[in-house]
């Protein structure tokens, strides 16, 4: 992995930007811009001044789902992380334990007796039942049925948004929606939050069309991605359509850059490009893990929270700006004291050398 670093404590955003002081509003967070070697530091305000018209910025519209619901095995208090709907109406869940600062502790019983056919009793008397994991190489997320209830309604009406400890206490499910969200036909939506449109506001968005940058939305409903996992995202759905396809494609090709908003419209995008790099209509499921040996065929820059070491969203990094410029900025970002995770400071990647110019 491309940085070799420990991330303080300290540096974890513990509450939203809005709630850091009296004015401040989501987009009161700190931009970090590289360059290849290059690297400066301005605020997310200035992204406007930052772009150029032509540039196009791809957005995931998933809505986020309070996707964390109380429940028991037996006596025994558990949580249930809803992480991604199946085609066959099952759900791929997590089991954790309340521990009072967040659901971030993996639940014990996976060692010690969790297996297919654990009932767990659900609020509004629905009941879950684990099936079989999700894959061969552990048994940390379980395909599982809910009975008694539909899911949907449980998590309207029992859930609240996936936390984790480095965050100060729960938050309302307005707090994690992005401005770019947009309710689903079927109701799916992402069980975290695409953290990395949150900084937008609606007035900063029509600052950016006033300046000629365009939007291009896509769908990625975003899985359950562990504290202390790491590993690469499982199968999730996703959704671009003819028109976003139409202005990605004309948009590298007039000269514009092609910045995705967040990992998860790098996904997106690059699951319905072609090895033309032609962009083309299409949905379904994608486990495309973006590397540098795989490279991006459409992006251009990536707009993006501050990852962990040892995430595996980095290689995706390395990919669009190469190592040495990961390496820079990350130490840039450790000196500048910038802030980590949902609620924290976001990172701007750009190739050192523009594509289009």
């Amino acid at each position: 992995m491309a940085v070799k670093v420990r991330v303080p404590a300290e540096l974890s955003a513990r509450v939203p930007a809005e709630q850091r002081g009296p004015g401040s509003g989501r987009d009161a967070v700190r931009l970090l811009v590289s360059r290849g070697a290059e690297v400066s530091h301005h605020a997310f305000r200035e992204l406007p001044r930052l772009l150029r018209a032509g540039d196009l910025l791809v957005v995931n519209t998933s809505p986020t789902l309070a996707a964390a619901v109380d429940g028991r095995i037996g006596y025994a208090r558990v949580v249930v992380h809803f992480s991604t709907r199946g085609d066959d109406g099952r759900w791929a869940v997590e089991l954790r334990e309340p521990d009072g600062r967040g659901t971030t502790r993996a639940h014990t019983g996976m060692r010690a007796g969790v297996r297919a056919g654990t009932d767990v009793r659900l609020p509004g008397g629905a009941r879950l039942v684990l099936q079989e994991p999700l894959s061969e190489s552990g048994e940390r997320l379980w395909w599982a049925r809910v009975s008694g209830a539909d899911v949907l309604r449980v998590l309207r009406e029992h859930g609240r948004p996936i936390r984790y400890s480095y965050t100060e206490r729960d938050q309302p499910l307005s707090v994690y929606q992005t401005v770019f969200a947009l309710p689903s036909p079927d109701g799916s939506g992402s069980a975290e939050m695409p953290s990395a449109a949150r900084p937008f506001t609606a007035e900063l968005v029509a600052e950016l069309v006033s300046r000629g940058v365009q939007f291009a939305p896509v769908t990625l409903h975003t899985g359950v991605s562990s504290a202390e996992a790491h590993e690469p995202p499982c199968p999730e759905r996703f959704a671009v359509p003819e028109a976003s396809a139409r202005l990605i494609n004309a948009g590298g090709a007039g000269g514009g850059r092609v910045i995705a908003v967040g990992t998860t419209a790098v996904r997106a995008v690059e699951s319905a490009a072609g090895p033309d790099g032609v962009v083309r209509a299409a949905e379904g499921w994608t486990d495309l893990v973006v590397t540098p040996e795989r490279g991006v065929r459409v992006v251009d820059g990536l707009l993006t929270g501050l990852h962990e070491p040892e995430a595996s969203h980095l290689l995706m990094l390395e990919a669009v700006a190469g190592r040495a410029a990961v390496d820079r900025a990350y130490q840039e970002a450790l000196g500048g004291r910038y802030l980590w995770h949902e609620f924290g400071d976001v990172h701007l990647v750009l190739p050192e050398k523009d594509p289009h110019r």
